[in-house]
């Protein structure tokens, strides 16, 4: 209904992104934060349990239900980030252990849960490998009857960062993004060609550091901890992408994104394009449908242009009002 908050559930591996993308979700008027559920990815799983209770709870939120999911992709082994996100997952920030446990039920089991019991249909973030989705939809598909839209960040059209073609999430389980992209539901792209550009200037990440209030200073050292920059003074090195809050601006501002209806596919062939989002802009059919016949392709609400100045302003005003 018009004017009524969006029910929204996120489902992450917290992470130092992650972790402002919470920050988002929780404190925006517009979105309802029902639920977050957590996977293997920039850290163990138990990790991501431990951070994201910890993140709810700088931020206010420590009655929004939390719930612990896979351990390790469908297929792959686990390979954590650490490398980007340090050892705990949180930038080795230092912050308090949670005064709560998880949820008593598994993530599959909340998903499922807090999606029919909405009143209104919901929309899912995913900003992590997307293998308690595809456990969801593979074990419970009635649910699709009561989701909006799936927005997550994943994928890319150009480059990637986990290989020269395949970004993170979708590498770390490319079976379980293929399965998404197959939902029966609409589905938004929130990849590396937008992420990366959605960067928060150095002095207002020195202004939130400086925050009395917990939510907003714990935004600021994680956004310290992304930097964009080197050289210079110390606000200009401080400069942090936004990384995956940048998919809860596109939920909560949908205008701050261009996106356009491509299809999509996942490459899951062992070798280099394994993980790839394969998506194609094409204006007309190639060699390969004239020869072999059309494939049948996922339709994507691929995200190609992004309003930086917009998202940033928007975090801002929401995370860092304090």
């Amino acid at each position: 209904m018009p004017g009524q908050p969006l029910p929204v559930i996120m489902d992450c591996d917290t992470g130092v992104d992650d972790a402002l993308a919470l920050l988002l979700a929780v404190r925006h008027p517009g979105l309802d934060l029902r639920a977050v559920t957590c996977v293997a990815g920039n850290t163990d799983v138990d990790g991501v349990v431990r951070n994201t209770l910890t993140v709810l709870e700088q931020a206010g939120a420590g009655d929004i239900p939390v719930a612990r999911g896979a351990e390790r992709p469908l297929l792959e082994p686990v390979r954590p980030a650490r490398h980007v996100h340090g050892i705990d997952g949180m930038g080795d920030l230092g912050l308090p252990a949670p005064t709560r446990a998880p949820a008593a039920v598994d993530a599959v089991t909340l998903l499922r849960r807090e999606i029919l019991a909405s009143p209104r249909p919901v929309t899912l973030i995913p900003t992590a490998p997307l293998t308690n989705i595809a456990l969801l939809l593979r074990t419970h598909p009635e649910v699709t009857r009561n989701i909006e839209r799936i927005v997550f960040m994943g994928g890319a059209v150009a480059t990637g960062n986990a290989t020269p073609v395949a970004e993170f999430n979708v590498w770390h389980d490319p079976e379980a993004a293929a399965i998404l992209l197959t939902a029966g539901v609409p589905v938004t792209m929130y990849g590396l060609d937008v992420f990366q550009r959605v960067v928060v200037p150095g002095a207002e990440v020195h202004r939130l550091r400086r925050s009395d209030e917990p939510g907003a200073r714990l935004a600021g050292e994680l956004l310290a901890h992304r930097p964009t920059a080197q050289g210079g003074p110390p606000e200009a090195e401080e400069a942090g992408g936004l990384g995956d809050a940048g998919a809860v601006c596109a939920v909560a501002d949908p205008q701050s994104i261009t996106t356009r209806l491509l299809p999509v596919e996942v490459s899951l062939a062992p070798g280099p394009s394994r993980g790839q989002t394969v998506v194609d802009r094409r204006p007309r059919p190639g060699e390969s449908e004239i020869h072999q016949g059309r494939r049948e392709q996922a339709l994507v609400d691929v995200a190609l242009e992004v309003d930086v100045d917009r998202c940033v302003r928007l975090y801002l005003e929401t995370v860092g009002a304090g």
